[in-house]
């Protein structure tokens, strides 16, 4: 297993639910119209530049539709795409290739323009120190594939569920307190990490005296960042969240904050064009 692939029952439960709705109650109709005996071939192509990922995706799709299809991936995720690369290669039953086509793209080329995107945002940083971070805001039912994307594209996961980490926001502040909301989770769960989300320099430092693990710094200005950072010299992790766009990830990265964080990885990244070309056989 490559570390850019997400856990083999995420994939498994995801193609199923995708192939379901695609096939479902019926089959391909439309497929049923070639001969039984039909055989083909193609490739994957890649239409535009970009990164690949979910390959395991598509292998899981075929699996499912038909064993007897083969899938060959030429590259592996986390590989630089150009226009015309050829990706992938495929050959079986042609009705079979055919049916698993949609749901087999849908997948790889969402995933694939997630880790597009999160390589813009690695570059953007360029070579600080501070690191790229997904966060929550996944599409339903897909996390563990768009976080295994980003991770593809050169970027870091943050917390996978609400279970790994605390995070103390904006609504948990007003109803718990900094102080009080840190010093509990430390006492329940002293091996995890309590971090804590802050507006201005006073709950920074405030979060960071309490013994907070790491400071989100919530919609910041860079100037704003900058002046947090050095406040926090070292004492907890820092993380600048909110307004980190390809145009002003440099301008975070230069305050020396340690994560940027970007719910556009997940959230808004625009597929990439992948297709496949298919031949039939006798």
């Amino acid at each position: 297993m490559s570390p850019f692939d997400p856990p083999l029952a995420a994939v498994r439960e995801v193609v199923a639910r995708a192939l379901a709705e695609d096939l479902l109650p019926l089959g391909d109709l439309t497929a049923g119209l070639v001969d039984p005996s039909a055989r083909g071939s193609g490739a994957v192509v890649a239409r535009t530049a970009g990164v690949l990922a979910g390959s395991l995706c598509v292998t899981e799709t075929y699996a499912q539709v038909d064993p007897a299809a083969s899938v060959r991936f030429v590259l592996a995720d986390g590989s630089s795409l150009a226009a015309g690369t050829k990706v992938a290669e495929l050959d079986g039953p042609l009705a079979s290739l055919l049916s698993g086509e949609r749901t087999a793209l849908n997948l790889l080329c969402h995933l694939s323009g997630v880790a597009s995107l999160t390589r813009q945002f690695v570059g953007a940083v360029g070579a600080s120190s501070t690191r790229v971070l997904d966060t929550r805001k996944t599409l339903p039912g897909l996390r563990a594939l768009q976080k295994a994307a980003v991770r593809a594209g050169g970027g870091h996961n943050h917390r996978g569920s609400l279970s790994e980490m605390v995070l103390v926001k904006d609504n948990h502040r007003a109803a718990l307190g900094v102080v009080d909301a840190v010093a509990t989770a430390r006492r329940r769960w002293p091996f995890r990490a309590v971090e804590v989300e802050c507006d201005t320099v006073e709950q920074v430092e405030e979060a960071v005296a309490a013994g907070a693990t790491a400071v989100l710094l919530d919609n910041m200005s860079p100037a704003e960042v900058r002046r947090c950072v050095d406040l926090v010299a070292g004492r907890a992790l820092t993380e600048a969240s909110g307004g980190v766009t390809l145009d002003t990830a440099a301008a975070y990265a230069a305050t020396g904050v340690d994560f940027v964080s970007v719910g556009a990885l997940t959230m808004s990244a625009p597929s990439l064009d992948l297709g496949l070309d298919l031949g039939g056989g006798g």
